[in-house]
């Protein structure tokens, strides 16, 4: 942790100012040692350098698992590759100008896969996570003298309201209880007049055999699935087959991603987790506007977007106060 991000934290239990007690140091980061409330008394570790505001990965396990076998997958610098940067131009609808000086906070960060390139922008990034998928984030990213990684829960976020100038979200909102909750949970953190951008699953009939499969692997072992996704790779060219191809596609989906072990990643992410909601166009859109939002957009780049996946991005009115 660097000092720094202190000036950005509240305590998640009254929303007082924080107290910093470094004991161990590594340069400018603190490696060990505790937050705690001014106002309440509570403490909260610092732990390998990342600030811990929960004592587990609860409802994420999966991630916490998934995140650490695959850290470095998806991430550009560590492939020689720009496709997250891509994704991150896709979704989003950012260029590396928008983001520049600017403080953002990464709704589940991961392994860092999208602040490694919002950092890399020039974007001072707060990535937040409820699995311990942040060990494998600071581990990628956290030395970074732009980049803060926080151990927390985004329904009672330790950050102080009205802080970021940006706030993006990939494919994690509807991994939680309940994704509207959440989305609402992080609003008040972004200053009037800052961007929010969400990508979230869409319905739609490709999921019908996912979602019904998803009734039994989320009750094996993660760790059985683990090995049951790795089949992605071996059976792969099964899937391209004219015909019968189409038929495994329908009848047991799993990622096609080109590259093998990313499409063990994905298909894994795919059956493991606890909770996968999918949601409407028009559904979330109407989440942004209940918020104050304003200049609402629709990514339509993606020509599966509105058929698999919802990109959307609202820029926070100027009068839209938080409570």
């Amino acid at each position: 942790m660097k000092p720094r991000l202190l000036s950005l934290l509240a305590c998640p239990e009254c929303t007082s100012d924080l107290r910093l007690d470094a004991q161990t140091k590594d340069g400018p980061e603190i490696v060990e040692g505790s937050l705690a409330c001014t106002k309440c008394n509570t403490r909260f570790p610092i732990r390998n350098g990342i600030p811990r505001f929960v004592p587990h990965d609860a409802y994420v396990d999966t991630f916490s698992f998934e995140w650490n076998r695959f850290r470095d997958v998806q991430i550009d610098i560590r492939n020689a590759t720009d496709e997250s940067e891509r994704s991150f131009r896709l979704i989003t609808g950012w260029a590396p100008g928008d983001l520049s000086g600017k403080t953002v906070l990464d709704v589940g960060v991961g392994a860092g896969r999208y602040a490694e390139v919002a950092s890399r922008w020039g974007a001072e990034v707060v990535g937040v996570d409820l699995s311990f998928a942040v060990d494998a984030a600071y581990d990628t990213i956290g030395r970074r003298e732009n980049v803060h990684i926080v151990q927390a829960d985004l329904f009672r976020p330790p950050f102080r309201r009205e802080t970021f100038d940006a706030v993006y979200s990939m494919g994690v909102l509807h991994h939680t209880p309940d994704t509207r909750k959440a989305f609402e949970a992080v609003t008040p953190l972004l200053k009037r007049g800052g961007d929010f951008a969400v990508f979230l699953y869409a319905h739609g009939h490709y999921c019908f055999f996912s979602d019904l499969w998803r009734k039994l692997t989320t009750r094996l072992p993660y760790r059985v699935i683990y090995w049951l996704a790795w089949l992605s790779i071996p059976v792969y060219p099964l899937y391209r087959i004219p015909g019968i191809g189409l038929c495994f596609r329908f009848l047991f989906p799993m990622s096609r991603h080109p590259k093998g072990r990313w499409r063990w990643l994905d298909t894994f992410d795919w059956y493991t987790p606890m909770y996968q909601h999918k949601h409407t166009w028009p559904e979330v859109h109407e989440w942004f506007l209940s918020g104050g939002f304003e200049d609402i957009r629709l990514s339509q780049a993606d020509p599966d977007a509105s058929l698999l996946n919802i990109y959307m991005r609202g820029r926070k009115r100027q009068g839209a106060g938080v409570e």
